[in-house]
């Protein structure tokens, strides 16, 4: 599996091409010699787009309690004898269940390259687990699998106190439903990223982390996980032997901790199209993302979020996309 972008990691060019166990030593090593800086992250003036450039308009330092250092610097892969900003825009999706439709997949599946699919836990049913595999297929799109805890009514967003142990046994049979829809029409699952209340308690709970990680390993080895950088399930996936791509997400609210704002906290949806585009750019081109207080917080992601119960969402997605075609930068799936 290729890697879908590439950037600057502890001083050193990450890009597409070695072997995914080589990429993930590689990447291992890096980290452990990055946190021996301090962990502060620099945005310079200059490489942003204009609508950013007011934010951002001179050098400053974020503390990110919880990942490595990285400077935002443009992120770059080898593309034909150059050097070419490339990113993967990954969504949420086959969320509906039974006669409760959400989201319009036949159109999102042609705008992005990365398709999260809920495996019947927090939203999702066979038959639409089924129809995303289909959709996937047809549009070349990244099947990832997208587990959460057992919570319809809450729509995997509400923090259930389930055990480590729960929550492995519980990640193994999402990802084997999945991934067996997904061979019986001759594609893989490949890739998985939690859902909802369960992706930030991965950031945060140790223990459960490990859990999920050493589960995915059990399962599959050669299967990454896509999550925020720098929390518990990065360090997880890399202890597990797995490699970790990192993402970020154009249309939510970041705090200076680094963490997303609280859904129903003031900034916490960012729904202006040109906004989000333009957040995109930055985010592909130099791994930051504008502060509500005027800073800009550097993730390096290889993989950018959009969701797809937002209102507007498949016009939204055709925005970033033409935004970031517009920036040259290369569209493509991280796995």
């Amino acid at each position: 599996m290729a890697v879908g972008a590439s950037g600057l990691l502890g001083g050193g060019l990450v890009g597409a091409g070695p072997a995914p166990g080589a990429q993930a030593a590689s990447a291992s090593s890096a980290r452990a010699a990055s946190a021996a800086v301090p962990l502060a992250r620099r945005v310079r003036p200059g490489i942003l787009p204009p609508f950013l450039v007011d934010v951002v308009a001179s050098s400053l330092r974020v503390a990110h309690p919880r990942g490595n250092a990285r400077r935002a610097t443009p992120r770059a892969s080898r593309q034909n004898g150059g050097m070419a900003a490339a990113i993967d825009l990954n969504c949420d999706l086959g969320e509906s269940f039974g006669a409760w439709r959400l989201g319009d997949d036949e159109t999102m599946f042609g705008l992005v390259t990365s398709a999260n699919v809920a495996c019947g836990f927090h939203a999702g049913d066979p038959l639409t687990m089924r129809r995303s595999v289909e959709l996937a297929a047809r549009h070349g799109v990244a099947l990832g699998a997208h587990p959460g805890y057992r919570d319809l009514a809450g729509f995997g967003r509400r923090a259930l106190d389930a055990a480590p142990e729960e929550l492995a046994a519980e990640l193994l049979y999402q990802l084997g439903a999945l991934d067996g829809l997904a061979r019986a029409q001759g594609v893989r699952v490949r890739y998985v990223k939690a859902h909802g209340a369960l992706y930030h308690r991965l950031g945060a709970d140790e223990r459960a982390a490990a859990a999920f990680a050493e589960a995915l390993a059990a399962y599959d080895p050669a299967l990454p996980v896509l999550g925020a950088p720098g929390g518990a399930i990065e360090r997880a996936a890399t202890a597990a032997g797995l490699r970790f791509a990192r993402e970020a997400f154009a249309d939510r609210g970041y705090g200076a901790d680094g963490l997303l704002r609280p859904r129903g906290a003031a900034g916490a949806l960012v729904t202006e199209p040109e906004e989000v585009a333009a957040r995109a750019v930055a985010l592909a081109t130099t791994g930051a993302v504008p502060l509500a207080d005027g800073g800009a917080l550097e993730l390096a992601p290889d993989s950018i979020c959009l969701h797809g119960d937002t209102p507007g969402a498949p016009e939204l997605a055709r925005r970033v996309r033409a935004a970031l075609e517009d920036a040259g930068v290369r569209v493509r799936a991280f796995a």
